[in-house]
């Protein structure tokens, strides 16, 4: 096993009907911008009724038919959020802590010790989330998992992954191994993908693998690292 390898993120969601809510991110191949992507998927119709919005440089999720939401709770959420020279990505409402920890002066993992895996019994689903930090024309990424340490949810295992960015390289996490009931929950570290130099080519490159009856939504953006421009991407199944 080549620990070093770099993976095909087409190949791994393709061959992944149910990932759940993904994250990536990275640097482009030439160096010249971080890249970040997040999408979800459903299986119910209380998680496929949704939609992403953009407002400014946050990213909200919508009920796509307020008539039909079940439980807002856990589908209603920023999934990222931008505070100084930090973006914050996740899967839930931990965005809206990371970004209040850290305009009060504290860290990342220190927001994350206030959260745990969320309580939707027996999936016990994990919380990922994503921090990029930018300096002098680069940039450096935390990437967490907050998991169940057992099937009973008696207590909360957290992981968190720090990175420098390398181009052509990101790292992918995810919130479920594979489909199944309950849904196993994702292991290991996140894994290491090749991210490509042109986000439509990204965009669709995560887009077109994700499973069909399962994708929801994706929200891609680009930044470039010396002038700070950035490119987004965004795409609702339902429209």
């Amino acid at each position: 096993m080549n620990v070093y390898e770099i993976n095909d993120l087409g190949k791994l969601l393709s061959s992944n009907t149910y990932a759940g809510r993904g994250i990536v991110t990275g640097k482009t191949a030439d160096g010249k911008k971080a890249a970040v992507a997040y999408f979800i998927m459903g299986r119910s119709e209380n998680s496929r009724n949704r939609i992403f919005s953009e407002k400014g440089d946050e990213v909200i999720i919508y009920p796509f038919d307020a008539s039909k939401v079940e439980d807002p709770s856990l589908i209603i959420y920023s999934p990222i959020r931008k505070t100084g020279n930090k973006l914050i990505v996740t899967n839930g409402d931990q965005t809206d802590t990371i970004y209040n920890f850290i305009e009060n002066g504290k860290t990342f993992e220190e927001a994350l010790e206030t959260r745990e895996f969320e309580p939707d019994k027996p999936n016990w689903t994990p919380r990922i989330s994503a921090m990029l930090t930018f300096a002098e024309n680069d940039f450096t990424y935390k990437m967490s998992i907050l998991k169940s340490a057992d099937e009973n949810g008696s207590a909360c295992n957290r992981y968190t992954f720090s990175y420098k960015a390398l181009n052509g390289l990101g790292h992918f996490l995810h919130t479920y191994v594979c489909d199944g009931n309950p849904i196993p929950t994702f292991l290991g570290e996140p894994e290491r993908v090749a991210i490509p130099n042109d986000i439509d080519e990204f965009t669709t490159l995560i887009w077109d693998n994700l499973n069909c009856q399962n994708k929801i939504s994706l929200y891609v953006r680009m930044i470039d690292l010396e002038s700070g421009a950035v490119e987004n991407r965004l795409i609702n199944k339902n429209k």
